[in-house]
């Protein structure tokens, strides 16, 4: 009987707890940012560097995935410094951007531009 009432204990507790939501997922076999918009790289960062190469009016096309209080946790996610000083979140070294032209969620204008930005994938 004291098992039982330990077990209905916990479980009591683990309603009261939620755990924060992620702010990248994967769907369609890409990553998505919190707003379900496909996540970009781009081949111009070099992965672990610790910083983005798309600043400026690269990141008015190429808005950058901020490092905000819901970061994503886990060996595969970082986060680096922008010029101006912000984070942003990266996967696997490599920094995450959106593409402005996608218009919504599951479009993946992006991938493919130029030849350096592709569809991140996990």
């Amino acid at each position: 009987m004291k098992k039982l009432g330990s077990l209905m204990a916990a479980l009591a507790l683990a309603g009261c707890y939620t755990m924060p939501q992620a702010q990248v997922m994967e769907k369609d076999g890409v990553l998505v940012g919190p707003n379900g918009m496909t996540l970009y790289t781009f081949d111009r960062d070099t992965a672990g560097s610790g910083k983005s190469a798309c600043n400026g009016p690269c990141a008015t096309n190429w808005p950058p995935l901020m490092a905000g209080d819901k970061a994503p946790m886990g060996a595969d996610y970082s986060m680096v410094k922008r010029d101006d000083g912000t984070s942003q979140v990266a996967y696997k070294g490599k920094p995450l951007y959106y593409w402005s032209k996608d218009m919504k969620p599951g479009d993946k204008t992006g991938d493919g531009f130029n030849q350096v930005w592709h569809a991140a994938k996990p």
